[in-house]
């Protein structure tokens, strides 16, 4: 059967989709519509900061994912409205020699969260799953002692009243290759730029693999992860806003403006890298 105009039209548009991926990627909202419900959501972020500084909880939300993947983006917007006294971002350069010669989550420590307080990691201790591992920035042995380590570092956060949020924003090899290559062109995007960029998608398939293992073994019901399926930006922050205030309380929430399009965020399990809902 021949095709018709409009498959042609979106074959050329955005390539062979990637298996299990297309719809939720290449899905679209217009920027009216996609303003309009970030501003409810935004509404929302603003009552889970009134209620959490009223009852004096610690909130803690890590981010994850490729370079490229959408981290500073989705942070901006989940920020943009809130205190700024109760709200600290954390994005950590690369550690000092001392911090090297210490336990490896010492460095993080100082930065968790304290009564009344929201704070969002734009990458976190999660470094030495990914690319110091893929890198070659820490030793074999480094590496398998911090996947040891982190789910009972985390089981003593949460065990300590910390409400742990974890998301993995996963992007497929063409949209990578096409934002980093935008970074390059656009100046006002150029101090995202890092040397690490230029190998990124060179080390695709270890990146994939580091990532697998990550979340394979750091997956536990005291700390699980989260995916969002950030090809389409806006629909990767709306849902990611969506899904953390859906899994915090606070009083007058709207649950049905703060559901989730589990297309686009779902928790992690090991059947998701079987079905393909990650990208390769």
């Amino acid at each position: 059967m021949a095709k018709t105009k409009k498959e042609h039209t979106k074959k050329a548009r955005h390539g062979t989709p990637e298996p299990d991926r297309d719809e939720a990627v290449t899905r679209s909202i217009s920027q009216e519509d996609y303003e309009a419900q970030l501003h409810m959501l935004q509404v929302e972020l603003v009552k889970l900061q009134r209620h959490f500084i009223k009852c004096g909880d610690r909130i803690l939300i890590l981010l994850e994912g490729r370079d490229g993947a959408g981290k500073d983006g989705s942070i901006k917007r989940f920020v943009e409205h809130l205190s700024p006294r109760e709200t600290r971002v954390v994005a950590l350069g690369k550690p000092s020699d001392r911090e090297r010669r210490g336990w490896y989550f010492q460095r993080y420590v100082p930065h968790l969260p304290v009564a009344e307080e929201l704070v969002l990691f734009n990458r976190s201790w999660y470094n030495r799953a990914g690319v110091e591992h893929v890198m070659g920035f820490c030793t074999p042995d480094q590496h398998e002692e911090f996947m040891g380590s982190v789910p009972k570092f985390e089981e003593m956060l949460v065990g300590s009243g910390i409400k742990l949020l974890k998301y993995y924003l996963d992007i497929g090899k063409k949209e990578q290759i096409r934002r980093l290559e935008d970074r390059q062109r656009d100046p006002l995007k150029q101090w995202k730029s890092s040397p690490i960029d230029a190998v990124a998608v060179k080390h695709w398939r270890a990146y994939s693999e580091a990532r697998d293992t990550m979340l394979t073994r750091t997956h536990t019901a005291v700390a699980p992860w989260r995916v969002v399926r950030a090809d389409n930006k806006r629909l990767a922050r709306l849902n990611l806003i969506r899904d953390v205030l859906s899994r915090l309380h606070y009083a007058g929430r709207k649950d049905k403006l703060v559901r989730p399009d589990t297309d686009i965020v779902f928790e992690f399990s090991p059947d998701c890298l079987e079905a393909g809902r990650l990208a390769r």
